[in-house]
This record gives C-alpha cells, sequence and structure tokens, in this order.
C-alpha cells in the first residue's frame, strides 16, 4: 500500500496512491510504503529516483548499516518501533529514507518510510497532524515527530505497567497467596518484565537513530532543540525502566517466597503424620508377629488393648507438636 501526505492549511492530508500518474498530482512531505508491492516501489524509483533496498526492513541487517548517509547526501536511518499488544507485543522495523538531493524534491524534500506493518507511533503522527494544524512543515519534522511519539507511546506503556503492577503488589503483599494465586502473579510479572524488557531495547534504539540525525548536521535550530528533548525524555525513562526491574524483581522473590511457605507448611503436615504413627505402626507390628501365644486366643482384650494403646501413641506426639506450636 502507498500513501503520500501532503500539507493542506498546515494539516497533513493523506492520499492513496493506486497508479504512477497520480503521483504526480501531488507535492507529498511523507510517502509511506506499508507492505508495498514490487510495483509501488517501482513507481517510487521512477518518479522520485529513490531506490528501495531489497533489505530495508531484514532483521537480521548488520547494525552498523542501520544508519548512514550516501553519496548523495540522503540519509537512511533503520529503526524499531515498540507495539505494546498484550496478546502479541514486539516491534516493528521501519525504514526510513530523508530525500533532498532529487530535482524535484530539492526544494522541500520529502521522507519515505518503508514498513511491513502498521506501528502505533505512525498512527497517533498521522492523527494529531490531522487536528492540529502547524505541527508539521517539512519531512524532517515528520521523523522527529515519529521519534517523539514513539518515546511517548513507551512512556504510556510504562505508565500502564505501573498499575497492573499495583495490583499484582497488593495481591502478594496482602500475604494469602495460594498456589493458583503465585501462578497468576508470575504469568503477569514474566508479562511486564519481558515489555520493560522491550521498551529498554526500544528506547535505546531511538536514541541512536535520534543521535545520528543531530550528527548529520540537516537539522535547524528548533528541529535540533526537539531532537536533544527526545534524547532528554529517553534518559527519564531508563530510571524508570530499572525501578520497574527492582520492583518486578521484588514482587518475584516475594512470591517464590510465598510458594515455598505453601510446599514447607505440606511437608510439615507429611512430617508429622509421620512421625505421630510411626508407634502405631510399631504396635501393630508387634501384633502381627506369630507369637505361640496368639493375643486374640490366649487373651481376650488383647486387640481392644493394642488399638487403645495405638490410639495413645497417635494422640501424643501431636499433643507435643500442638504445646510446641509446631502445628
Amino acid at each position: 500500500m502507498l500513501n503520500v501526505f501532503t500539507l493542506t492549511n498546515g494539516r497533513l492530508v493523506q492520499e492513496e496512491i493506486e497508479s504512477l500518474q497520480e503521483l504526480s498530482q501531488f507535492r507529498p512531505i511523507w510517502v509511506d510504503l506499508e507492505e508495498a508491492t514490487t510495483e509501488e516501489k517501482q513507481w517510487v524509483k521512477q518518479y522520485y529516483g529513490v531506490s528501495i533496498p531489497d533489505d530495508a526492513v531484514d532483521e537480521d541487517i548488520e547494525e552498523s548499516a542501520r544508519f548512514y548517509e550516501e553519496d548523495n547526501g540522503d540519509l537512511h536511518i533503520r529503526s524499531d518501533f515498540l507495539v505494546a499488544d498484550p496478546d502479541s507485543p514486539g516491534q516493528v522495523r521501519v525504514a526510513f529514507i530523508l530525500n533532498h538531493t532529487n530535482e524535484q524534491l530539492r526544494s522541500y524534500g520529502v521522507l519515505f518510510s518503508i514498513h511491513d506493518e502498521s506501528a502505533p507511533a505512525l498512527r497517533l503522527l498521522r492523527m494529531r497532524a490531522r487536528r492540529m494544524p502547524g505541527l508539521l512543515e517539512n519531512a524532517k519534522d515528520v521523523l522527529i515527530k515519529l521519534f517523539d511519539g514513539d518515546v511517548e507511546y513507551s512512556a504510556d506503556t510504562l505508565e500502564e505497567i505501573y498499575d497492573e503492577l499495583e495490583a499484582v503488589s497488593k495481591k502478594v503483599l496482602d500475604g494469602n497467596v495460594d498456589d493458583n494465586d503465585a501462578g497468576e502473579v508470575l504469568a503477569a510479572i514474566a508479562r511486564h518484565e519481558d515489555m520493560n524488557g522491550r521498551i529498554r531495547r526500544n528506547v535505546m534504539d531511538t536514541r541512536r537513530a535520534v543521535s545520528f540525525l543531530m550528527r548529520s548536521k540537516m537539522l535547524d535550530a528548533q528541529q535540533f532543540e526537539e531532537a536533544r528533548q527526545i534524547i532528554r525524555d529517553i534518559e527519564s525513562l531508563d530510571s524508570h525502566t530499572a525501578f520497574l526491574f527492582d520492583k518486578i524483581n521484588f514482587l518475584l522473590d516475594a512470591t517464590v517466597g510465598f510458594i515455598n511457605i505453601n510446599q514447607n507448611k505440606i511437608i510439615k503436615l507429611f512430617s508429622v503424620v509421620s512421625v505421630a504413627l510411626m508407634p502405631p505402626t510399631l504396635v501393630a507390628s508387634i501384633y502381627g508377629m506369630n507369637f505361640r501365644a496368639m493375643p486374640e486366643l490366649e487373651w481376650a482384650a488383647g486387640y481392644p488393648f493394642a488399638l487403645g494403646l495405638m490410639a495413645v501413641l497417635a494422640l501424643l506426639p501431636l499433643w507435643y507438636f500442638k504445646r510446641r506450636g509446631w502445628l
């Protein structure tokens, strides 16, 4: 799918392109290729003179090839954008080409974005730019706002983790954690730690991309200050992710401690029962031996006496354990 975005009265307007001829009707600042076909990539190359690399969104691309500037001055940036979907969390690899050297683009520049699936940061920018006139002025503003939106989306996701961990903390610190509750808590902790790790990786990648953009010396004073603010926001998120990591570890240790306590209670119960049944077992084994004078033949009260003795010997250990507070 090929979409071009133009500015009309300061607002971002989206147009879906279905033929090469339609490209000549617009003067975009942003061209977005989502799951683009080979034909659509050929249209971009033919009209704008921009070649889309075949490995633009490959996951196994070398780290050194993710940020570079071509000889003609085009900037190539490959960055990951967070997707905090509870069912399938992950990152979306987006390749950017900031082109401003083509004769048709020299006066205003165009940002090309290539990705296989949509990312929340891209949808958020499109929505805001339609509602807020003057938010964007050129292609570099689009790129900076996309990174800013990704950091903001990461911050919102961290707040959601905070809120969900509060509910987990109440359940753990309540003290009555059975095995079912422990299983639910462990599953929630694992899910939140996975998301926390994804956020840390995502903001690290965003920091690298913004730093490269600042070093490119293509930004004006206002854009450079916005990029610096993004870096400061990322630094503040680092402390929050570190705090969440410590809190998750605390909840994990507390939950495992409750599991151990529940297991110790079970083992303790079996230990008490085994100790209490040892004397009756001894009496029963003695009465089961083949004596010359069998109790049931020589002594009428033999079995009642044995049963009573077994009951007394079973209750005495229980009484002793109860008195010592071991039950």
